[in-house]
């Protein structure tokens, strides 16, 4: 029974991986999770310096899911390569780092820092983030923006490169489609979709920040949905994310195109979740004599 999955000619041993910015880089996790059973580790957005993150409160809970407004809090590409990566290798797991940054230098900064490190299998970058010079409109709302960074990425990364889509805009096709235009190898979706709350007993915002990305089971059916859209408008490898929270939500993802998923808010929940999945799909397979994963991406058009 065959569960590897293969995107931009780097072999998986299965398709499920974590979800950026919910599973540190994996130290924090591995008490609970052996990390050589996932496909991969994606670890926290990292950032060519230090960036403190937003004021707190930061997280809130909300029905089937939570809202974050973390702002990205991390301790900078330096300290990233010295201590994280360099605990990564202890395992046999592939390393997908995602990067983020404030204008286009900024994220070939890390980019460039990265090209020698001979355990990080892919680059995973996050265009939800504000691009400062374009006035605080995100690189992943607008398709030419997108465009732009995607294709400056490309000129210096040695690893292959995923551009993660937000899913707050009109239309996910015309983005997913100005990443495989300007040459990403593969694409994730869903970023978290942009929520409220309100703490009416305080009569103020849940979070300090106002508004704050929604993720968790609540956001699997848009997801799901854009999944397959992207799915069926471009040729290259989609992983798909929100809210999957066992075997089934990941099959939905498989189905509909994806060649992996990454599990998110759920480790939060039940930090076992990554592994229940994995056995959960290898449990499919063999009630339903399906001898390879890869007949099952895409199976519903």
């Amino acid at each position: 029974m065959n569960t590897k999955v293969t995107i931009a000619g780097v072999e998986f041993k299965n398709p499920v991986m974590t979800a950026s910015g919910t599973f540190g880089s994996g130290m924090e996790y591995s008490d609970f999770v052996d990390l050589n059973k996932l496909g991969a580790v994606v670890t926290k957005g990292v950032a060519n310096v230090p960036w403190p993150g937003n004021p707190t409160p930061r997280v809130a809970e909300t029905y089937g899911g939570m809202l974050n407004a973390i702002g990205l809090q991390n301790p900078g590409i330096d300290v990233f390569i010295e201590r994280d990566l360099a605990f990564l290798k202890n395992y046999d797991t592939k390393v997908i780092v995602n990067v983020c940054g404030k204008s286009v230098e900024d994220y070939i900064e890390v980019v460039e820092k990265l090209g020698d490190q001979d355990n990080v299998a892919m680059l995973e970058i996050n265009v939800s983030c504000p691009n400062v010079k374009e006035g605080a409109i995100a690189f992943g709302q607008k398709a030419d923006a997108l465009m732009h960074i995607t294709s400056e990425i490309k000129k210096k990364a040695k690893q292959p490169v995923i551009m993660k889509l937000s899913p707050n805009v009109t239309d996910i096709t015309e983005m997913a489609k100005a990443a495989e235009a300007a040459g990403a190898d593969a694409i994730s979706l869903i970023n978290t979709i942009t929520g409220m709350k309100i703490d009416i007993n305080r009569r103020k915002f849940a979070l300090a920040n106002k508004t704050g990305g929604l993720s968790g089971p609540a956001i699997k059916p848009v997801a799901v949905r854009m999944v397959y859209q992207a799915a069926n408008a471009v040729k290259i490898p989609i992983i798909g994310m929100g809210g999957i929270a066992s075997a089934e939500d990941a099959l939905e993802f498989i189905m509909v195109g994806a060649t992996a998923v990454s599990v998110g808010a759920m480790n939060f929940v039940n930090p076992y979740t990554t592994v229940e999945t994995i056995e959960g799909i290898e449990a499919f397979m063999k009630k339903n004599q399906v001898e390879d994963i890869n007949s099952l991406i895409g199976c519903v058009k």
